[in-house]
């Protein structure tokens, strides 16, 4: 190689680099920004505290000195915020709670947040509608959540259920709760449900607290549920006890690879033992399209939380007309003295799901996500970028199934990254370090070897960062990366 083309990869080696610190430092410099938003944000509150504990519509002399001497203080910051300028004056909230600015800072590639991240609007709800019972103040009789018109519960709770062609649906505080109402309405003592041997925790809490037994499904050697195997569980199943299970409960995508199952063959499986499948989709709904009749569920099962950018805890149940009045049946209970009686509530729903904030958040995230679940093709597009990028660094691998049919998966750097962790004085904390230090979080910290990551919701400049980052990292260690 002759000279001038070292002096060319060298000056283009340089330009990037400088871009890339560039960018970085730009990335870094926002933090001063970010955190006279935030003071900003909290000033307007306290104007906003004064105004609330005025008279109706009456403003004092001395509550006109507080609102005068508060916009001044906003002023100050925007100016601050406007020329990316000044010091941090709130470092905590109530004295003891860090302020929150991990999306406004690095870009999160934590495995559960990524889709769960709220829209601005979802934002604006919690500051709005933050009072404990403020979903009440228009309650009226029939006095129950789904039946609220102002703010628009009750139509947000049949748009809730079209979304998933599905004929009833509830808000409830989380996908485990959705399965708690399952198991505890179709599952009696000793019962068995049908699970993935890669369920969630909390399909097996909801099995147990009705007083029922699990009985796992295993995968194949691509870490996967088929309907035949399913099949064989049930039939195993009644050959032990004499009796089918009373529900099949599976995964669309598992937590842990977050591998693509065949939930429509389980279901038609299922229902030619004619027990009611149920289809979890805390993965799934609010992220990508999800057509309940389609797939063959009875029930579905979101989480808001963790797919539709909504405030924890939050989730949908979604059932059939068929299953409904069993999932939803109202208390038949009378009080012996007193006589009373609440048939209106809903005995699996203990009445009220979620208030408040939480459900005000979800409901304005909702157009959001009812659009968003179109793009999802790009999404898994930005997924295998990056994964493929990933792939590129000799000794790195995924432990997931590829190409990627999902946005979060789990990845294997035994090989490569673990190499360096085993010689570097930080161990596994140096990638931790080197990606923080590039404006990059979420991973889980001092895992160098099978670790989760998500890219759902990150643009595609941000994703070649996050590839060009990684690779870069490889570079400084020396680990070969085979690129174009």
């Amino acid at each position: 190689m002759d000279c001038r083309s070292i002096s060319s990869r060298f000056e283009s080696g340089s330009q990037l680099w400088l871009s890339r610190t560039m960018a970085v430092n730009q990335m870094i410099s926002m933090d001063i920004r970010t955190q006279k938003t935030f003071e900003a944000l909290f000033a307007l509150e306290d104007i906003r505290e004064t105004l609330r504990q005025r008279l109706p519509n009456i403003t004092g002399q001395e509550d006109e000195r507080i609102i005068r001497e508060g916009v001044s203080k906003v002023r100050t910051i925007l100016d601050d915020l406007e020329a990316g300028t000044g010091t941090p004056q709130v470092r905590k909230i109530a004295g003891t709670i860090d302020i929150r600015s991990r999306e406004e800072t690095y870009i999160n590639i934590q495995p559960i947040q990524a889709a769960g991240r709220l829209t601005p609007e979802a934002r604006k709800a919690l500051i709005a509608y933050g009072d404990g019972y403020s979903t009440c103040d228009a309650c009226r009789k029939p006095f129950r959540l789904d039946k609220i018109s102002n703010p628009p519960i009750a139509p947000f709770h049949e748009q809730l259920a079209s979304f998933l062609n599905m004929d009833d649906a509830r808000v409830v505080p989380g996908a485990r709760r959705g399965f708690q109402a399952v198991a505890s309405t179709l599952v009696d003592k000793g019962d068995t449900v049908i699970v993935s041997a890669l369920a969630h925790y909390t399909e097996f809490l909801a099995v147990e607290e009705a007083g029922g037994i699990v009985r796992e499904v295993p995968l194949n050697e691509q870490n996967l549920v088929t309907a035949d195997a399913t099949a064989e569980k049930i039939e195993s199943v009644k050959q032990e006890t004499g009796k089918l299970p009373v529900l099949v409960m599976m995964d669309h995508f598992d937590y842990q690879y977050a591998n693509e199952h065949d939930v429509k063959g389980i279901a038609k499986v299922a229902h030619q033992y004619d027990i009611p499948f149920l289809y979890n989709g805390a993965y799934t709904v609010g992220v990508m399209p999800v057509d309940g009749k389609e797939i063959g569920a009875d029930f579905v099962v979101g989480s808001g939380h963790k797919s539709m950018a909504s405030p924890a805890p939050s989730g949908v149940l979604a059932t059939t007309s068929e299953w409904a009045p069993r999932i939803f049946r109202t208390t038949q209970m009378v009080g012996d003295i007193t006589q009373r009686k609440f048939g209106v509530k809903e005995v699996e729903m203990l009445g009220c799901t979620l208030m408040g904030s939480t459900l005000l958040g979800m409901m304005a995230s909702f157009p959001a996500v009812k659009e968003r679940v179109n793009r999802w093709e790009e999404e898994l597009k930005r997924s295998n970028y990056f994964i493929d990028g990933l792939l590129s660094i000799e000794g790195s691998n995924v432990a997931s199934e590829y190409p990627r049919k999902h946005t979060l998966s789990k990845v294997d750097t035994t090989h490569s990254f673990d190499n360096v962790a085993q010689h570097h004085k930080r161990r596994g904390f140096f990638l931790s370090d080197e990606l923080s230090g590039r404006g990059i979080i979420g991973e889980f910290a001092g895992a160098t070897r099978v670790w989760k990551l998500n890219t759902y919701g990150l643009s595609w400049e941000k994703v070649r960062y996050l590839t060009d980052t990684f690779q870069d990292i490889a570079d400084k260690y020396e680990l070969q990366v085979k690129r174009g």
